[in-house]
């Protein structure tokens, strides 16, 4: 299963938790420490888009308020298989941004 950074760090994010449900305000992270982000309304609309995501594969449940036309995801949980996943990419090595030269 392919996931993003994002996705990625959300899943550590929560298995690492010690309770339950975790915040959304948690996930704002992710942006703090990157010298280069988006605007605070794309950060929202970029987090809604990957937890909605993560919640179609079935790795999170998530808990919000919902209106006539869309739900608010307010704090998210692991599902078993979530737990599984974020296991595993906890004992994967992180990849880094190297850019090697092709030979020619």
């Amino acid at each position: 299963m392919k996931l993003s950074p994002l996705q990625k760090f959300i899943l550590r994010e929560v298995a690492a938790s010690r309770s339950k449900n975790y915040p959304r305000s948690g996930i704002i992270k992710f942006y703090n420490g990157q010298a280069k982000h988006p605007k605070i309304d794309d950060i929202q609309n970029i987090i809604t888009k990957s937890l909605e995501r993560l919640i179609d594969k079935e790795l999170l449940i998530g808990f919000g308020r919902r209106t006539s036309q869309k739900w608010f995801i307010g704090e998210v949980k692991l599902t078993p298989f979530g737990r599984r996943t974020a296991r595993s990419l906890l004992g994967r090595q992180q990849a880094l941004p190297l850019h090697l030269k092709k030979k020619k």
